[in-house]
C-alpha cells in the first residue's frame, strides 16, 4: 500500500494522470483520512477544482488510484462543500433544539407519561445530527446505526396515534430514505402513499413500496386521490404537473395527520435544510375557527353600531364563547409539523442511495412519474421545469453534475 502522506499521493495521482493523457496539474490536498476498520480513504481538497481533478474524467484517475493503492474505497471531498454542509447543519439543530424546548415547556405540567412520544425519536435524531457535525469528514450512517439502535416506541401499543409519524411514501429513493431513517430513530412511522392511479403511480413504484414497508415492519395505507382535472391539464399543457401534484400529496397528508392527531409529517425534501427542515403547518379546522370568530367579530362590531340592546347580550357572549376557545387553544398544541428529513441532516444523493441499496428496490429510471414524461413528451418547452428542479438541487450541493447531467440526458433520450 502507498505511503499514505500527501505529497506521495500527489505525486501519484499526477502520474496516473500522465498515463492516460490527462495534464499534469498542481492539485491541493487538505487532510487524508484513514478508516482503517473499513479500508477507505477520504481525499479532502480545499475545493471542487482539486476535487475534479483527481476525480479525473469519467472518475478514471480515482478508479485507477483506487486499484494500484489497494483501497476498498476511495472518496474525495472538497472542504469548501463540507464547510456549507456544516453551515446548514448548525441551523438544523438550532431548529431542532427550538422544536424539542418549545413542546417540552407546552408539557411542563404534565407527568412523564403524558408527554408526546414523538420528542423521543425527536431527541434522537439530534443526537444522528450533533454525531454527525462532530465527525463532519467520515461520518457514516450505517455505523452509528450499529452502534445505536432505537426500538419502535411503545411497540406493543403500535397503534398509539402518539407514538405515529407520518412519512410520504412515493416508491422512489429520498422518500425511502425517509421512512428507513424514521425507523431507525423510533419513530414508528406511518406510510402514506397518495394513490392517483398508474399514470402517477405505476406498478413498479408500489412494487418497491411494499417490498420496504414489508421489510421493515412498518404500517402503510394507500390513499385514493382523483388527479383526474391535474392529468387533463397536464396532457393539454396548461402547466407542469410536479407543482399542483405536490400540493394535493402535502393537503391530504396534513389532513389525514389532524385527523387522526398525529403531529409529524416526513417528506424526502433535500432542499429545505437548515431553519426550514421543520415547520409548522397550522391545523385547517383552526383556520375554520378562526374564520368563523373573525365573523362573530364582525357581526358584534355591526351589532354595536345598530345600537340595538337586546343584541348586545348576545354580543357579550358569542364574546366570551371567543375568549374561551382562544383560552384553550393555547393550552393544547394544535400543530402539525413538516420534518424535511434528509434536509435535516444534509444528506446528499450518495448516501442515500447507499441506505436504501441494501433492501434490494427495483431500480426507477428516469425522473419523475409517467405523467410528467408524457407531459415532457407533449410539450418539450415544459422541460425547463424539470430541468429548474434538478439544477437548483445541483447548487445545493446535493446532486454531483454528473448525476445531474444524466437525469437531464433522460429527459432527450427516451424520446
Amino acid at each position: 500500500m502507498l505511503n499514505l502522506k500527501k505529497e506521495n499521493l500527489i505525486e501519484h495521482i499526477n502520474k496516473i494522470r500522465k498515463e492516460i493523457g490527462h495534464e499534469n496539474n498542481d492539485i491541493q490536498i487538505q487532510k487524508l483520512i484513514l478508516n482503517e476498520n473499513t479500508n477507505e480513504l477520504w481525499i479532502i481538497t480545499p475545493d471542487r477544482p482539486d476535487k475534479s481533478a483527481i476525480i479525473g474524467k469519467g472518475g478514471w484517475v480515482v478508479g485507477k488510484l483506487k486499484e494500484e493503492t489497494g483501497f476498498n474505497k476511495i472518496h474525495v471531498e472538497s472542504y469548501s462543500d463540507f464547510l456549507l454542509r456544516e453551515y446548514r447543519m448548525k441551523f438544523s439543530l438550532e431548529s431542532l433544539n427550538s422544536f424539542i424546548k418549545e413542546n417540552t415547556n407546552n408539557y411542563n405540567d404534565h407527568s412523564e407519561l403524558e408527554k408526546p412520544e414523538f420528542l423521543k425519536p425527536m431527541k434522537n435524531l439530534k443526537d444522528l445530527l450533533e454525531e454527525k457535525i462532530n465527525n463532519l469528514y467520515d461520518f457514516n450512517l450505517k455505523d452509528y446505526f450499529n452502534s445505536n439502535t432505537y426500538n419502535d416506541l411503545n411497540s406493543e401499543n403500535k397503534n398509539d396515534n402518539n407514538n405515529h409519524a407520518i412519512v410520504a411514501l412515493s416508491g422512489g429513493v429520498d422518500s425511502s430514505f425517509s421512512l428507513i431513517l424514521a425507523k431507525k430513530l423510533g419513530f414508528n412511522p406511518l406510510a402514506i402513499t397518495i394513490d392517483p392511479g398508474t399514470i402517477v403511480l405505476p406498478k413498479q413504484f408500489k412494487d418497491n413500496i411494499n417490498k420496504l414497508c414489508n421489510d421493515l415492519d412498518v404500517n402503510h395505507e394507500y390513499i385514493p386521490v382523483n388527479y383526474s382535472e391535474i392529468i387533463k391539464d397536464s396532457l393539454n399543457g396548461r402547466f407542469h404537473p410536479c407543482g399542483r401534484c405536490s400540493s394535493v400529496i402535502e393537503s391530504t397528508l396534513f389532513d389525514y395527520a389532524e385527523k387522526n392527531n398525529i403531529k409529524i409529517v416526513i417528506f424526502g425534501d433535500m432542499l429545505s435544510t437548515g431553519f426550514q427542515c421543520i415547520t409548522k403547518h397550522t391545523s385547517s379546522i383552526e383556520n375554520e375557527k378562526h374564520h368563523q370568530n373573525e365573523e362573530i367579530k364582525n357581526n358584534n362590531t355591526n351589532n354595536r353600531s345598530n345600537n340595538i340592546n337586546n343584541t348586545s347580550t348576545n354580543i357579550n357572549s358569542n364574546n366570551n364563547s371567543n375568549n374561551n376557545y382562544t383560552n384553550n387553544k393555547f393550552k393544547e398544541n394544535k400543530f402539525t409539523y413538516r420534518l424535511n428529513l434528509p434536509a435535516t441532516l444534509s444528506i446528499g444523493k450518495e448516501e442515500i442511495k447507499n441506505t436504501v441499496a441494501k433492501y434490494n428496490l427495483g431500480k426507477i429510471k428516469g425522473f419523475g412519474c409517467p405523467l410528467l414524461y408524457e407531459t415532457h413528451k407533449k410539450y418539450p418547452y415544459l422541460k425547463k421545469f424539470s430541468i429548474q428542479r434538478i439544477l437548483r438541487e445541483t447548487r445545493a450541493g446535493v446532486l454531483e453534475p454528473g448525476e445531474a447531467l444524466n437525469l437531464i440526458w433522460s429527459f432527450y433520450n427516451t424520446e
